[in-house]
C-alpha cells in the first residue's frame, strides 16, 4: 500500500498531540483529514499546514454529535470513497485532582465517558464501512498508561499513586473496546490498536509533561503507517507493549 495514496482522519486534531499526528502523517505523504469540533479552528489549522505544502484537509467533527459524525462520514465517502487510517485522538480530562476518588461527581464521569469512550465508539462505527473499503485499514485509539489496571495495582509503577478515576477508567474501557474490535476484525486486513502517547507537555496537563508534543504523536503515527506485520489488539508505547 503506497503511503501517497492513503487517506487518514484524526479526531481532536486542532491542537496538541492530534495536530502533531496530522502533521507527521501528512509529512509521510498521507492525505490527512484534520478533524475538530470547531470548523473554523480546523480550517485555520489545516491552512497553516497547507502553507507548508502538506496534504491536509479540514473537516468538522464533534465526537459527541451523532448527526455531525454521520455528516462527516458522508463527506469523506463523497470526496474520497474510503478511509485507510482512523486515529481516535479526541479526549478530555475533567477530574478534580483535589477531590478523592470516591467523590468525583457523576457529571464528571458521564461527560468523560461521553467523549473518551462513547464518542470514540460512535466515530469508529461511522467510519468502519469506509475502512473496510481500504486495502489495509488501520485504527489507532489513543488511550493512556493510566488505563492500565496492572500498573495501577503495582506499587512499583510510575502511576501507582496517580488516580484520576473518570479519566483512567474511560481509558481502561477504550482498551477493552480495542481488544473486542480487534477480535471481530482479526480475519480482515484491518488492524486495531491502542496507544499510550507518553507523559506529554500538553494543555491537558498544563504543560507539565516529560515529552515534547511531537514525540507524543509518534506511537500513533507508527501504528497508523504499520505494514502487513502490524500488530492487532495491542497496547503500545513506542516499541514497548504495555500491560492491560
Amino acid at each position: 500500500m503506497n503511503a501517497n495514496s492513503k487517506i487518514a482522519l484524526v479526531t481532536g486534531a486542532t491542537r496538541g498531540i492530534g495536530l502533531q499526528t496530522v502533521r507527521q502523517l501528512a509529512e509521510a505523504g498521507v492525505h490527512t483529514l484534520l478533524a475538530g469540533r470547531s470548523r473554523e479552528r480546523a480550517v485555520e489549522a489545516a491552512l497553516a499546514l497547507q502553507a507548508e505544502g502538506l496534504p491536509v484537509e479540514a473537516i468538522a467533527l464533534d465526537v459527541v454529535d451523532e448527526a455531525g459524525i454521520a455528516a462527516a462520514a458522508e463527506q469523506v465517502t463523497a470526496r474520497h470513497g474510503r478511509l485507510d487510517i482512523l486515529v481516535n485522538n479526541a479526549g478530555i480530562l475533567l477530574d478534580d485532582v483535589a477531590v478523592p476518588v470516591s467523590e468525583q461527581t457523576l457529571a464528571t464521569w458521564r461527560a468523560t465517558f461521553e467523549t473518551n469512550l462513547f464518542g470514540l465508539i460512535a466515530v469508529t462505527q461511522a467510519f468502519l464501512p469506509l475502512l473496510r473499503l481500504a486495502p489495509a485499514g488501520r485504527i489507532v485509539n489513543v488511550s493512556s498508561m493510566l488505563g492500565s489496571l496492572a500498573l495501577h495495582l503495582d506499587p512499583a509503577s510510575p502511576i501507582y499513586d496517580m488516580k484520576l478515576p473518570a479519566y483512567d477508567v474511560s481509558k481502561t474501557a477504550v482498551n477493552a473496546w480495542t481488544v473486542h474490535l480487534a477480535h471481530e476484525l482479526r480475519e480482515t486486513p484491518i488492524r486495531v490498536n491502542t496507544v499510550h502517547p507518553g507523559y506529554v507537555k500538553t494543555d491537558m496537563n498544563a504543560g507539565e509533561g516529560e515529552l515534547d508534543i511531537a514525540d507524543g504523536a509518534r506511537t500513533s503515527v507508527a501504528l497508523a503507517l504499520a505494514g502487513d506485520d502490524a500488530p492487532n489488539g495491542s497496547f503500545r508505547y513506542f516499541d514497548e507493549v504495555l500491560p492491560w
